[in-house]
């Protein structure tokens, strides 16, 4: 997100609740791909609950885009009892295809809840409401993701 004096900079990666509101952030630097990041997001997951007990660390469904079709994401959603919601990109559609029976079924995909995934798009556009975020002045990304959490305590304490 944004560009810094040096070049392509940080990316921000997060997990949202369905309003919009951040609950895991992470930067990790502007050439590193999206979907390796999605371990990290989940294991750092911890929603507390609202009486007695353990916080929640496993969410229902992964509404993702197609960044995030592999095998691999999708087996380690399934090892974690997670719905995925990720839509399959037109090249593994082909190759499945191609391989004939032997391709196996397609992934289950549920579109009426992958049209909840605007929301994460438009926690980023809250996000880049602050020019700071959007500028990428700071130089130290402890600096910047700093500036990420700040962010998003603020978004909680709007709702």
């Amino acid at each position: 997100m944004g560009r810094s004096r040096g070049g392509v900079s940080t990316k921000i990666h997060q997990l949202v609740d369905g309003h919009g509101r951040p609950l895991v952030v992470v930067v990790s630097p502007g050439q590193a791909g999206d979907s390796p990041m999605l371990a990290p997001l989940l294991s750092h997951l911890s929603v507390a609950r609202l009486g007695p007990g353990r916080p929640r660390t496993r969410p229902e469904a992964v509404i993702g885009d197609k960044a995030y079709s592999s095998r691999a994401i999708r087996a380690q959603l399934r090892a974690r009892r997670v719905a995925a919601v990720i839509p399959q990109p037109a090249d593994q559609i082909a190759h499945r295809k191609r391989r004939g029976s032997a391709g196996g079924r397609p992934p289950a995909f549920d579109a009426d809840a992958y049209k909840g995934r605007n929301v994460v798009e438009r926690s980023f556009n809250d996000h880049k409401q602050w020019r700071g975020l959007a500028t990428r002045y700071d130089k130290l990304a402890v600096v910047y993701r700093g500036a990420v959490v700040l962010r998003a305590i603020t978004l909680w304490l709007r709702q």
